[in-house]
This record gives structure tokens, C-alpha cells and sequence, in this order.
């Protein structure tokens, strides 16, 4: 791994202090060994450090974006769902016909692994151009023992075939599969004792999600799902609050889970422990969209308790068929009423909470060197802008694994 200096460069470090995004203008940044080994003003640079010169033009340079809440692997689509919805029909009334999550878990049972990833791949990307080097993806789509397997397994492959970190999650608890239907106990003891195991000892995942909803499994039921996956140390995640109030994100800090996601319809009581626990608060502004629905998290509530707030794309095929994490952005900034500061913090330093990775987010001597460099005049056009693109060159361990044709570098 060559040496890399990043010079004539405006650092959004996101490093949390009196600076917005943690800003270091006229600066230089250094590379080696896949990690960031010097950062500061350009005029400190020590003149130790040799190797390749990257002129940045006075270019804003950010940590590189992670989503961390994705379903990026599936087969088919729910076009036809799209068009129910655009005629009337809610999330609720698609699910109860057969529609919805078990549509999908029909096509995912068909595909074959390798169908998995190559379809996955076209989705990866689309993010990857965007900026993205670390992204989350569940399961969910399987609900056996074998498809959850299949799709846990192409997540690992994907991640080593892409040059992107991909963090598995365990979401067997999505929906209650055709051939458990009248039989919920049947089926949570097939994944505490049969599907946790099995993902344990093959070190398929990293975390175990569940979706605590009213279409989806009760509070007890998670409980006893996150018990089991907490005794195979497995960390915990959970869909929480996105159509009621099931008060799982007061299930989620308990079990001093990594993240609850969606949260629509948190309560106050469920974020003073988030609070406690350090739970990280994901919104899903495209499943907002998507959905159309009318009630947005509590944003000021969870800004005023301090809880720390991640932004996730929440690509899958029914709720929300977004692939672009700038997109999101975007509407967390217009929709949720996050500042474009909170918006990139979301989908960096805090997004690396809300996995549990400390060793990037934010640009900081000893952290992976994952970093985006942008096209842009002010960081709240990462914000503003609606398409177009931004993007001049995305880093991966130090490696610049996209660039547009407009950067020059040199030797010293």
C-alpha cells in the first residue's frame, strides 16, 4: 500500500466539536497501509512523508458515506405493489392479501445464489459511484434455514468480490413464512434453535434484526429471539415503530441494541432509553416517501435527548426501491428536518455506530482510510442538490476506486 498526500484540500472531518462538519480548510491528508495516518493544515505537513501527490483543487474531502440499513439482496420486484399503492391500497392491506414481504420471499427461494449476487451487484454500484464503502444488508427474504443461508452467504460473497465492506444482519424475524402460517411458536423456535446456531458457527452475520411491528412479530416474541442471539454474541438491531407504537425501541435499549430503525412512532419514554443505552436512532426517509406516509419521527425529541441519528436508504423492492444514498440526504434534510450537517453525519459517523464499527466516519489519524471527494463549493450542497453528480473520486483503503478525469497527481 503506496503513500498517498491529499494536499490543496477543505477536510469535512465530521469530527464532533465547535466547527460545522468538523471543518479543516487549506488542509492535507495522508494515506498509508490502508489507514490515515496525518491529518491538519496543509502548512504543518511534515516533510517526512513521501509518495504519491493528489492535488485537490481546494475540493471537499469527507469520510466515506455508509448505509447502514439496506435489503440489497433479493429477487424480483414489487412493481405491481407500486402501482396498488399509487391507487389506494396501504402497506398493511398488500401484506394481508399475500402480498408484500412473502412476494418477495417467493422469488428469493427461486433464485440461486450466484442469481443473488449478480442481481445485487447492479445495486451495489449504484452506490458505490455515489461514495458509498461500507454497507449493511439483511437477510430476511429466505425465512428457512437454507434461504436464509443462501442470502447471508451472498452478502459475504458480494462484499469480497465488490472491493466494498459488506456488514451481514441476520433478519429471519422479517415475516412469519407460507408453511408457519398459524404456527408463530413453531417458528421462533426454528430460529432460535436452529437458524441462530447454524449463522453463529459459520460466521455468517454480524447482528440479528427482527421487525417489531403489528404485521411483523410481537415485543415478546423479539425478546426471546434477541435473548438466544445475545447469548451467541451476536450484536442486536430492530425494526421499531415504523406503523405503531409497539414500544420496541424500549426492547431494543434494553438489550442494548446497536440501532432501532424507522421510529415514526416513538415515544418519548422509548427515547430517554435510547439515551441510557446509546441506541442509535436510523431514519428511512425513502420508505417515508415511498409509503407516503404522514408522520414523521420525532426528530427534535431524539436532538434534544441527545440520541445520536444515523440515515439509512433502506433499498429493498416493496417500501422503498431507492439506490441512492445521497438521495437520502437529501430528504432528511426536507422531509425530516435534519440540518445538512445532521443529514452527513448520519451517513457517516453516526451511520458507523449504528453497526458498531469505531474504526471509521470520521477522518481521523489511525481510522480506515474510506473517504469521498466531492464537486462541491459549500458541504451543504451534499444536501441541496437533487441528482447530478457530485462525485469526484471515491477512496477505499486508500485506494481511489473511482475518479472522474479532472485530477492530477505527481511524486515527491
Amino acid at each position: 500500500m503506496s503513500t498517498k498526500i491529499w494536499i490543496d484540500v477543505n477536510l469535512l472531518t465530521m469530527v464532533e466539536g465547535d466547527k460545522p462538519f468538523g471543518l479543516l480548510e487549506d488542509a492535507a491528508l495522508v494515506t498509508n497501509n490502508k489507514q490515515i495516518v496525518w491529518v491538519g493544515h496543509k502548512s504543518n505537513l511534515p516533510d517526512h512523508f513521501v509518495g504519491e501527490i493528489i492535488y485537490c483543487k481546494g475540493s471537499y474531502l469527507s469520510p466515506g458515506l455508509i448505509d447502514c440499513h439496506t435489503h440489497l439482496i433479493y429477487g424480483g420486484n414489487r412493481i405491481d405493489e407500486f402501482e396498488k399503492r399509487l391507487t389506494g391500497a396501504s402497506y398493511e392491506e398488500i401484506a394481508a392479501a399475500g402480498g408484500g414481504i412473502l412476494s418477495t420471499v417467493e422469488a428469493t427461494r427461486a433464485a440461486s445464489e450466484d442469481d443473488l449476487v449478480r442481481t445485487a451487484q447492479k445495486r451495489l454500484a449504484a452506490f458505490m459511484k455515489e461514495g458509498v464503502t461500507t454497507i449493511e444488508i439483511k437477510s430476511g427474504y429466505g425465512l428457512d434455514i437454507v434461504n436464509e443461508i443462501k442470502m447471508l452467504r451472498a452478502a459475504r460473497k458480494l462484499g469480497n468480490i465488490s472491493g466494498i465492506d459488506v456488514i451481514p444482519t441476520f433478519l429471519g424475524a422479517h415475516a412469519l413464512p407460507p408453511e408457519y402460517s398459524g404456527d408463530r411458536t413453531g417458528y421462533i423456535k426454528l430460529i432460535i434453535e436452529e437458524m441462530l446456531p447454524i449463522i453463529a458457527k459459520e460466521q455468517l452475520a454480524d447482528a440479528v434484526d427482527g421487525f417489531c411491528e403489528n404485521i411483523g412479530f410481537t415485543h415478546q416474541e423479539m425478546e426471546q429471539i434477541f435473548k438466544a442471539a445475545t447469548k451467541l454474541g451476536f450484536k442486536l438491531k430492530l425494526h421499531a415503530e415504523q406503523l405503531s407504537d409497539q414500544k420496541g425501541a424500549t426492547l431494543a435499549a434494553k438489550f442494548n441494541a446497536l440501532s432501532a430503525d424507522h421510529l415514526e412512532y416513538l415515544s418519548t419514554d422509548s427515547i430517554l432509553e435510547m439515551k441510557k443505552s446509546g441506541t442509535v436512532a436510523v431514519l428511512l426517509p425513502g420508505a417515508y416517501y415511498t409509503l407516503r406516509d404522514t408522520i414523521i419521527p420525532p426528530v427534535e425529541k431524539l436532538r434534544s435527548a441527545q440520541v445520536p441519528i444515523a440515515i439509512g436508504s433502506d433499498c429493498n423492492p416493496g417500501s422503498s426501491p431507492v439506490l441512492s444514498l445521497k438521495l437520502m440526504i437529501n430528504m432528511a434534510t426536507t422531509l425530516f428536518r435534519l440540518s445538512p450537517e445532521e443529514a452527513l453525519a448520519g451517513v457517516t459517523r453516526n451511520a458507523a455506530k449504528a453497526l458498531g464499527l469505531d474504526d471509521r466516519g470520521i477522518l481521523k489519524k489511525g481510522l480506515k482510510a474510506d473517504m469521498v471527494l466531492w464537486d462541491i463549493e459549500h458541504p451543504a450542497e451534499l444536501s441541496y442538490q437533487i441528482g447530478g453528480d457530485q462525485t469526484l473520486m471515491v477512496i477505499k483503503d486508500g485506494d481511489v476506486t473511482f475518479a472522474r478525469n479532472k485530477y492530477k497527481s505527481g511524486q515527491n
